[in-house]
């Protein structure tokens, strides 16, 4: 587990610019309870950044996304998931 504390929100990496709220609320439903997935755009183009935040109902369903996504290739883009920095 995650040594500072309950945190439930995490920071994710490299998203497939094709990839919507709903696609990643799905993939990682597989950890545990998705209850919010927001992707990042940019302002003046209005496109994907590539990163965006998964929010889990509880702790233990952000630790197995950490465990079990970070890494893994989607549409040719290497996903990073892991703990926010203090």
């Amino acid at each position: 587990m995650h040594s500072l504390g309950y945190f439930d929100l995490l920071p994710l990496g490299n998203i497939p610019y094709n990839s919507t709220e709903t696609d990643i609320g799905n993939m990682f439903s597989s950890c545990g309870v998705v209850t919010n997935v927001r992707i990042v755009f940019d302002r003046n183009t209005n496109k994907p950044k590539g990163f965006g935040f998964c929010e889990f109902q509880d702790q233990q369903g952000a630790q197995n996304a950490v465990d079990q996504m970070n890494g893994v290739e989607i549409n040719g883009r290497q996903l990073r998931v892991n703990w926010a920095n203090k």
